[in-house]
């Protein structure tokens, strides 16, 4: 469900802090919504020297940029202590100060996203979801396989 694309330059973040990026957004995003860990996915794009601009001037800094799409639907409160902690999470996993980390959240309705071959569920709704697809789905998704 939720797509957290994590964009910084090339041979800045190395594949072991990549994968302590992934597990903890994943914890941090499941903490912080309630929903189940497997259905967080999060890309790693690393951007070429001279391809990425700030203000019109090439980026020199550190600089990591995470945007999250996630359902709509949720408090508030919820998504502060999203972006909070992803901040955080970034910053631990990196040595990187958290001046250079910017995250933006972007809301999607679930009726407009399809995954797994279903439209997902309102927030809250994912166990319901979960048991009343097919068990061959079920049993493909609670595998944890991607």
């Amino acid at each position: 469900m939720p797509t957290y694309n994590i964009t910084a330059a090339s041979g800045l973040i190395p594949t072991p802090a990549k994968q302590r990026i992934a597990q903890e957004i994943t914890r941090v995003h499941s903490k912080a919504t309630g929903a189940q860990t497997f259905f967080a996915q999060v890309i790693f794009t690393d951007v070429a020297e001279g391809n990425h601009f700030i203000g019109g001037v090439p980026l020199k800094a550190e600089h990591i940029f995470v945007h999250g799409f996630i359902r709509a639907g949720r408090a508030a409160e919820r998504k502060l202590e999203l972006i909070e902690n992803l901040v955080q999470a970034v910053s631990s996993a990196t040595l990187i100060d958290p001046r250079y980390i910017w995250v933006y959240i972007s809301e999607l309705p679930p009726a407009q996203m399809v995954e797994y071959g279903h439209v997902l569920p309102e927030p809250g709704s994912e166990s319901e979801w979960l048991e009343g697809m097919p068990e061959a789905d079920r049993r493909y998704i609670e595998s944890g396989r991607p």
